[in-house]
Order: structure tokens, then sequence, then C-alpha cells
């Protein structure tokens, strides 16, 4: 059982930057993709970005390309969400999660999840 820990999180002002990570700990096993997704209350849980694992393919929601950018630790264990230019409505439990086989934009096909982070964008 792969286990993801999500760390990184807390309350910025608007304009600010955060960097989420991302540690696998467990039986991990090569060729996984690792994601990020975020659930606001009320929402449903949105596809932030994901990363292959060799690093070389990446994906992002349009809305958030260019402001956060996603990357793999030299060890392939450890990924990490660099956040730039937060607004309020980036305020989220953002989860990392890992697929083995599937689509990386789809949470419903990622076999493996965190327990989420909470973030905060103050105005």
């Amino acid at each position: 059982q792969v286990q993801l820990v999500e760390s990184g999180g807390g309350l910025v002002q608007a304009g600010g930057s955060l960097r989420l990570s991302c540690a696998a700990f467990g039986p991990t096993r090569s060729g996984y993709s690792t994601g990020w997704f975020r659930q606001a209350p009320g929402k449903e849980r949105e596809f932030v970005a994901a990363i292959s694992w060799g690093g070389g393919n990446t994906y992002y929601t349009d809305s958030m390309k260019g402001r956060f950018t996603i990357s793999r630790g030299s060890a392939k264990n450890t990924v990490y969400l660099q956040m730039n230019s937060l607004k309020p409505e980036d305020t989220a439990v953002y989860y990392c999660a890992a697929v083995v086989h599937g689509n990386p934009r789809n949470g419903y096909e990622y076999d493996y999840w965190g327990q989420g982070t909470q973030v905060t964008v103050s105005s």
C-alpha cells in the first residue's frame, strides 16, 4: 500500500506563494504519475496538475497554467506544486494522488490518495 503525505499548506495573502510537497512512502513502484487535485467547500474536486514518473510530461488545468508548476524531485518519490500569484479562489484542500495506469487528468482513475493539506488565500 502506497501512502502519500502532503505538506506545505497554510494561510497566505493574495499574490503570495506556497510550495506543496507530496511524499510517497511504502512499496513505491516506478511508472506512476502523480497528480494534484483540490476541493473547495461546496464544490467538486478539481484537477490541478499532474506529472509523469520521469517528469517529462506535465499536465495542467488551463486556468492554473503559468501560475502553478509541478515538478518531481530527483529521488522521484516526492512531487512538488509551486503555486504563485495565489488568489482567494485558490482556497481549497489540496490532495496529491498517484495513478499507475490511466488518464492523469481524471481523478477517478487514481489508485492512491493523500489526506490533503489546506491552502487558504486571504484577500
